[in-house]
């Protein structure tokens, strides 16, 4: 009777957590978020090699990502100053917005031979208001998410977040194929309408803490949270998140140009990965979320975990292969399912370490050490891939994921809080 008990209780917080209002809005802020970080990884680095720029400059110019590695740094801005319109969340969101749609659609105005200082001048203000966006959306997210409610609603915006990869990664590609480059970027610009009708249609959420001065605003969310976890602890669990992506975040750092030098034209980069990516993010988005809300956080991080790295070693088989659009298929959706798998679990792991109290500067520590790999080690990929071949490439890539997996030994034991007490309810 009791194990019955628990598991109607478990469907029926599964179902609660499936069918309601923020899981719509979970969709449009991973969409809003996903987009201009896509532009900057996928689309810019694709419009450079197609305008024959080398692959070290191009791997050089994922430095623009730094911003997301520093955003923490502004964070308590954005938590205690509120601009005077549509509220303390909503008006920056807003604000971000409307310079994402602009700054994107700019970019293409100089010529990348003689004013490749533009473009990274640009792209870093690009990545600086994309940064500062994403403070304040994992912050909306994480108030209007009720604790049981994480693990599904993280997963839905991290597929959602992929979904917006689709836009420069495939409708942009295929758009290059038969139009300028300038009108690709504005067209893609655009999409960031999606996030503009977000913030006009939301309602502001209720906040029962505001740090009473700036200095506040700075200091108390970090002294909660080594306060909280202790000193030990807190620097395990900071390792931990610095190293669980950084695999596959180096694998995928140049990933449009690796399919461009197997051989692919834009147009078949562009269909392929529309075709293979959303199916494999639909499942992966159900499984993940529905497994997480189950079994817990900790437990989903340790198996996603595993799938996220055996899915970088689809791009070293795809390497040996060569120009294959089967095994590119294939190598497309599975590092969809398996690294957005991994993501969410790793975004409803930070939601859940912060103090609802700090959303905004904790969340934006917790992401920007996730970002480091992303936009610093990737600045090397360039010349490891000239010096060793894209195959051994990614067989590195595959190394450097261990060290995560390894830490979660201490960072997210098996044994995860929520599940020994719905154990211990039995």
């Amino acid at each position: 009777m009791a194990s019955n008990r628990i598991a109607s209780l478990r469907n029926n917080k599964v179902l609660s957590a499936l069918l309601n209002r923020r899981t719509i809005i979970c969709l449009f802020t991973g969409f809003a978020s996903g987009l201009p970080l896509f532009i900057l990884v996928n689309l810019v680095p694709a419009w450079l090699r197609d305008l024959h720029v080398s692959l070290e400059e191009i791997g050089l110019l994922s430095l623009v990502m730094m911003p997301f590695a520093w955003k923490f740094l502004w964070a308590p801005l954005v938590d205690r100053f509120e601009l005077p319109f549509l509220g303390l969340r909503r008006g920056w969101m807003l604000v971000t917005q409307i310079l994402l749609l602009i700054g994107v659609a700019c970019l293409p105005v100089f010529d990348v031979h003689q004013q490749i200082w533009g473009v990274a001048a640009l792209a870093t203000a690009v990545a600086l208001f994309s940064a500062t966006q994403d403070i304040v959306l994992d912050a909306y997210r994480r108030e209007i998410l009720p604790d049981e409610e994480l693990g599904w609603g993280n997963s839905v915006h991290v597929n959602a977040y992929r979904i917006a990869a689709l836009v420069p990664g495939s409708l942009a590609l295929i758009l290059a194929d038969h139009m300028d480059w300038q009108q690709v970027f504005v067209i893609t610009a655009a999409f960031m309408a999606v996030g503009i009708v977000l913030t006009l249609s939301v309602k502001e959420p209720q906040k029962s803490y505001h740090p009473h001065s700036f200095a506040a605003a700075v200091t108390e969310p970090f002294q909660e949270f080594i306060q909280r976890k202790g000193v030990k602890q807190a620097l395990a669990v900071l390792a931990f998140i610095f190293l669980y992506k950084l695999g596959d975040n180096l694998a995928t750092a140049l990933s449009t140009p690796f399919y461009l030098d197997m051989g692919f034209s834009k147009t078949e980069i562009g269909l392929i990965s529309k075709s293979a990516a959303i199916p494999a993010m639909i499942v992966g988005s159900l499984l993940g979320g529905i497994f997480m809300i189950r079994l817990g956080i900790n437990r989903s991080l340790w198996v996603f975990g595993v799938v996220q790295m055996v899915s970088i070693l689809g791009f070293a088989w795809l390497a040996q292969a060569g120009n294959d659009p089967t095994i590119l298929a294939a190598v497309i959706a599975f590092e969809y399912f398996g690294v957005g798998l991994g993501t969410a679990a790793l975004v409803a792991y930070m939601a859940k370490l912060t103090d609802i109290r700090y959303t905004a500067t904790q969340l934006a520590l917790f992401t920007a050490i996730a970002a480091l790999p992303r936009s610093a080690a990737n600045a090397s990929t360039g010349f490891i891939v000239e010096a060793i071949g894209w195959e051994y490439f990614f067989y590195v890539c595959t190394l450097c994921a261990i060290p995560g997996m390894l830490m979660l030994i201490w960072a997210a034991p098996w044994r995860d809080d929520d599940v020994v007490k719905a154990e211990s309810e039995g």
